[in-house]
């Protein structure tokens, strides 16, 4: 699920979306609205979702190895996207130019995602592991939250620094808009998918047989 939630996020992500274009509101060069995002807003905050609950059963290190072959994917998925543009079109395919803008930008968008993801990831796995071993196995919800505001913000920053030109973003004040929008849409999610988040780590823990609670501080490289 995690893979392939970041393979199908970084192909919607191509996209830019607003929303309330009717109504704008500018701020020196804030532009309060329309609201800018991009295609995958709906799908992405489930990656840190599933991060949270493989940090909290299973530790750093298999986090860590999850985002690593992620990410490894996501580079398969450019260097195939590469040979298919490469291909010569037939010719009765009209849409070689338009198959080129979708998903030309696509590595773009994966260097994106790896630096912000990488850098966000790890913030929110390191967040969580050190709160947990100062709380232990209480406080879950501190873990979650605290863990998803570094994280956050260290994602949605690096990646919207990158990816903004890839989905049409030219002004600062519709970047500021885009890291805003993006880092306060992910830990709304995070907050209001908290009760499953909750359950899906209470069933691991008790069905997962490697998993024991921490009852001593541990050290996590």
């Amino acid at each position: 699920m995690f893979t392939a939630t970041l393979m199908i996020s970084n192909i919607c992500a191509t996209k830019g979306v607003q929303f309330f274009t009717d109504h704008q509101l500018s701020l020196g060069p804030l532009e309060i609205l329309p609201i800018t995002t991009d295609g995958a807003f709906f799908l992405f905050p489930l990656a840190y979702v599933i991060g949270d609950v493989l940090s909290e059963v299973y530790g750093f290190r298999a986090m860590r190895r999850t985002v690593y072959y992620g990410f490894a994917m996501l580079l398969l998925m450019v260097v195939c996207f590469w040979i298919a543009i490469g291909l010569p079109a037939a010719g009765f395919y009209e849409n070689q130019n338009a198959f080129r803008t979708i998903v030309g930008t696509t590595p773009q968008l994966v260097a994106a995602g790896l630096a912000g993801f990488v850098v966000g990831q790890f913030l929110n796995s390191v967040t969580l592991v050190l709160i947990k071993e100062r709380t232990k196995e209480k406080h879950l919800w501190a873990r979650l939250l605290g863990s998803t505001v570094a994280g956050e913000f260290g994602d949605t920053l690096v990646f919207c620094s990158i990816a903004a030109t890839a989905i049409g973003i030219d002004t600062w004040g519709a970047f500021v808009n885009y890291v805003i929008v993006g880092f306060l849409w992910k830990t709304l999610v995070e907050v209001v998918v908290l009760p499953i988040s909750y359950r899906c780590i209470a069933l691991l823990k008790k069905h997962e047989p490697t998993y024991e609670p921490l009852d001593r501080p541990a050290i996590y490289s």
